[in-house]
């Protein structure tokens, strides 16, 4: 599959993974929207990079709506999501334990409801992104691995609802096997962790072998839409040192 005019949108691509994402589908030629919420990072992305841009709450379930109603997506990567308090369970509030159940399963859940009811045109794909916390956990996060967890199974729920209707969309979990420096996430797990262990947050980021920066990490999406060997992998997993692979739905 080529990128080449692919209307591709991307939530909370101002920052972080979603701005390697942005970086790497619009090198490969794709017309790309961006969704996120603050201004002037929306105006600094439009202007560097020359795509269009939407300012929304992903959690705005109308926003969402309209947004892929009216864009009509080839391809619709939902990136966006809130950082977890880093804090051992006995010491969370449950404000901050659902924080990512209020913002990345919300939102996740509106998106995803938006690609069906629009519904987006057969062969369009949407990319879930979860994170290597739904398979092994995270304990110092209060409710992110769970929440992750979930954005992959609804990943899977709504491929159940595509093939019921024969509506012919793909919606694909991506998975992430290491920490990600250098975004909101992996910095506030980074320093989480280090403490924990002792150690640097650079050393704690080194156990996982080759880094995947967010430039990199956008670069694997490219090559995974680009793979038609996965273009059915319910879940893909990345690392750094090997790249995109089809993961056991079972895991």
């Amino acid at each position: 599959m080529t990128l080449k005019d692919k209307t591709v949108v991307v939530t909370g691509g101002s920052r972080g993974l979603g701005l390697g994402v942005v970086e790497a589908v619009v090198a490969a030629g794709a017309k790309v929207t961006v969704v996120a919420r603050d201004a002037a990072d929306l105006a600094a992305v439009a202007g560097r990079l020359g795509v269009a841009t939407e300012r929304a709450d992903i959690t705005d379930a109308e926003a969402a709506a309209d947004i892929v109603g009216r864009l009509r997506p080839d391809i619709l990567v939902l990136n966006a999501g809130a950082v977890p308090p880093m804090k051992p369970l006995d010491q969370m509030t449950w404000d901050e334990f659902s924080t990512t159940w209020e913002t990345d399963v919300k939102g996740g859940l509106y998106w995803i409801q938006a690609a069906l009811k629009a519904p987006l045109a057969p062969g369009s794909r949407v990319l879930v992104g979860s994170s290597g916390a739904a398979v092994q956990g995270s304990p110092l996060s209060g409710g992110y691995a769970g929440a992750k967890r979930m954005l992959w199974l609804m990943a899977k729920y709504a491929g159940r609802v595509s093939d019921q209707r024969s509506l012919g969309l793909r919606f694909q979990a991506i998975i992430p096997r290491q920490m990600i420096g250098g975004t909101g996430v992996g910095d506030a797990g980074a320093a989480g962790y280090s403490r924990a262990q002792g150690v640097t947050p650079e050393a704690f980021l080194a156990g996982f072998g080759e880094p995947m920066p967010p430039r990199r990490y956008g670069e694997l999406v490219v090559g995974f839409l680009q793979d038609d060997a996965l273009a059915s992998a319910p879940a893909v997993t990345f690392r750094g040192d090997a790249g995109a692979v089809a993961l056991d739905d079972a895991a």
